[in-house]
């Protein structure tokens, strides 16, 4: 590796340019991967914190929007709770309001409905658990956006009271709009559009919006036949995100401009190495006269390559990193080391193919240059 250490040293001006590039498109990256990974928990981390396998809402349910659209009954939930690998299964209920504090604040919330004493309800970091017919568990989030414990919330246009009684130790959102956990039997009030002292058809305190199934430890199930027994469209929790909104356009254009930004690094580095092997091929071409190699000169431009890579990504990624910590708590974003690492990795590997790409073409580099045969 003499002559890409020896290269690097007395052309680190040019080096050091590229260098920049890469580490710019690398902070790019780290930004968009934080934005990426506090959108989705934004959007959907209260589904993911439930200890769910999957979900079923009603027949035919269009799955963009399955929470505001599906509507299941308590005998499609004791059908699914008979089927071969359901360890339980509860009716689970999501309702989006707006609300006011008694303190005049108002606050969006997610109203998830689930009984008391089944799996689905929240552990509390403050306060206590679900119980009283007008108690609410909060998201951690949501103190932090002003709510307290003990603070009673009006929903809009219902009047329907809610004490809030306790909170969550992390986020919990859905939709970008703070979780609040409450009876089934409150939600199923609510869902109705019901005031308080409105009378309430008996059939919809049979209803939620899905069946929440947890598979017995190793299990697989098998959506497909539940389906079929208890007449819901199914799909795993992951699956289940997507019906969250705005969360599918929301990771596809975040996804899009990654995709985007890696490519550009591929071109920009082979461009470069393109541009760098053109103007050293009579040196490369005397190498090879003195008995060089091809495979030793492609790990040499591979070994230049890699050095500028590694270097100007860890320089990004730890400005990312400092730039991401500074972002205020007003705008979603989460960094995750395991999100930054891929990030960094897959820029480091793109890196090195468009420079491959380009250095191949010392392969074709003709001895006989080097000593004047082409003149």
């Amino acid at each position: 590796m003499f002559l890409a250490m020896r290269e690097l040293r007395f052309a680190r001006s040019r080096f050091i340019l590229m260098g920049g590039v890469v580490a710019l498109i690398a902070v790019l990256m780290v930004l968009l991967s934080g934005l990426s990974s506090g959108l989705v928990n934004d959007g959907v981390s209260g589904l993911k914190r439930l200890p769910v396998t999957a979900f079923a809402f009603g027949e035919g349910t269009k799955l963009d929007a399955a929470f505001s659209r599906s509507v299941v009954d308590v005998k499609q939930v004791d059908t699914w709770r008979t089927q071969p690998g359901v360890a339980e299964a509860e009716p689970f209920g999501n309702l989006l309001v707006n609300t006011r504090s008694d303190r005049d604040l108002p606050i969006d919330l997610a109203l998830f409905g689930v009984n008391p004493d089944s799996f689905l309800a929240p552990e509390v970091a403050e306060g206590t658990g679900l119980g009283a017919a007008d108690g609410i568990v909060v998201s951690a989030s949501a103190l932090d956006d002003g709510l307290r414990v003990g603070d009673v919330v009006t929903v809009d246009r219902i009047g329907t009271k809610l004490t809030v009684i306790g909170a969550t130790a992390d986020q919990h959102t859905f939709g970008h709009v703070d979780v609040a956990y409450l009876p089934l039997a409150t939600w199923q009030r609510l869902h109705t559009g019901a005031g308080p002292d409105d009378e309430v058809r008996p059939e919809a305190m049979t209803e939620a919006t899905a069946v929440a199934i947890r598979a017995e430890s190793g299990a697989t199930l098998n959506l497909a036949a539940g389906d079929g027994a208890a007449g819901t469209t199914s799909v795993t929790l992951t699956e289940s995100f997507g019906a969250s909104p705005g969360y599918t356009a929301e990771t596809s254009t975040l996804s899009l401009i990654q995709v985007f930004l890696y490519a550009i690094s591929a071109l920009v580095v082979g461009a470069f190495f393109t541009v760098w092997t053109i103007q050293r091929k009579h040196e490369l071409a005397v190498l090879r006269a003195m008995g060089a190699s091809k495979p030793y000169l492609l790990r040499d431009g591979l070994f230049q390559a890699s050095v500028v890579l590694l270097a100007s990504t860890g320089v990004g990624v730890a400005v990312g990193v400092g730039l991401g910590s500074a972002i205020g708590g007003g705008i979603p974003f989460t960094l995750e080391a395991p999100a930054v690492g891929l990030a960094s990795v897959l820029l480091v590997v793109l890196g090195l193919l468009g420079a491959a790409a380009a250095i191949v073409r010392i392969a074709a580099v003709d001895p006989l240059a080097a000593l004047g045969g082409q003149r």
